[in-house]
């Protein structure tokens, strides 16, 4: 099955340079997380955005939660 291109603007050449991303999520509820060490090449969007950290491990939020993502390059 092929990847569907949402056409992210993680995925544009500004973040991709980057070998690691840091995203502050924020939710409906007013809550906040901030996620380091994400890998750009492995997010996905969709219902359930997905992502893979540098230690391996995967995360997956569910966007009906989510108002906003703020994404930083991490030098």
């Amino acid at each position: 099955m092929e990847k569907l291109d949402l056409k992210s603007s993680v995925g544009t050449k500004y973040f991709t340079d980057s070998e690691h991303v840091t995203q502050i999520i924020h939710f409906k509820d007013g809550q906040k997380r901030t996620i380091s060490g994400i890998i750009p090449d492995t997010i996905r969007q969709g219902q359930f955005t997905k992502f893979k950290l540098e230690d391996g491990s995967m995360v997956i939020i569910n966007d009906i939660n989510v108002l906003m993502i703020e994404v930083f390059t991490e030098k």
